[in-house]
């Protein structure tokens, strides 16, 4: 039985996440997280894998956004939202998703790197399919201006450029 991946437009998808994301992260856990407060972009296209018992069983969020990196404009690609069902783990439905949302952002020619974000308790799935740590600062916009985004961890994933340190402003919400 193989996998069926789709690659949707990020807004006409969200019904179809919605469900998954209620599961994953109720209300009553997302306000307990040190990550809860904060305001997050929408994606710009879903990865969505299908579980073979039904239902939408992983979710990967991608976005294309200019930011600046050291003063420099870059256009880059994010990853965010990255979402598995609980009775769908450790079935490689995420490494999947991961892997094609990299060649999406590939396939964007434009996109000079990938970011990130997430907790420590992921940094070693991460790193084992070619992400970096970036030890430099993140800015990102909120509700009330201009923050210096530390929440989670940042993480870049090399395309035609290799940042790991500097400031990298998101010139919008985080993702």
């Amino acid at each position: 039985m193989g996998i069926e991946i789709d690659i949707l437009n990020g807004d006409a998808s969200w019904s179809i996440a919605e469900p998954l994301f209620k599961a994953v992260w109720p209300r009553h856990v997302v306000e307990k997280q040190p990550w809860g407060h904060i305001e997050w972009a929408d994606p710009d296209l879903r990865v969505l894998i299908e579980a073979p018992s039904g239902g939408l069983a992983c979710h990967v969020g991608i976005y294309f956004r200019t930011i600046t990196w050291n003063g420099r404009k870059f256009q880059i690609g994010g990853i965010g939202g990255v979402s598995t069902r609980a009775d769908c783990r450790r079935r490689g439905y995420a490494g999947v998703a991961l892997g094609a949302a990299i060649q999406t952002m590939r396939d964007h020619e434009a996109v000079q790197f990938a970011l990130l974000f997430c907790e420590p308790h992921n940094f070693a799935f991460y790193q084992s399919r070619g992400w970096h740590p970036f030890t430099g600062e993140i800015q990102a916009e909120q509700p009330g201006g201009k923050i210096r985004f530390e929440a989670m961890a940042p993480f870049v994933f090399d395309f035609r450029r290799a940042p790991r340190e500097g400031v990298i402003d998101l010139c919008g919400l985080p993702w």
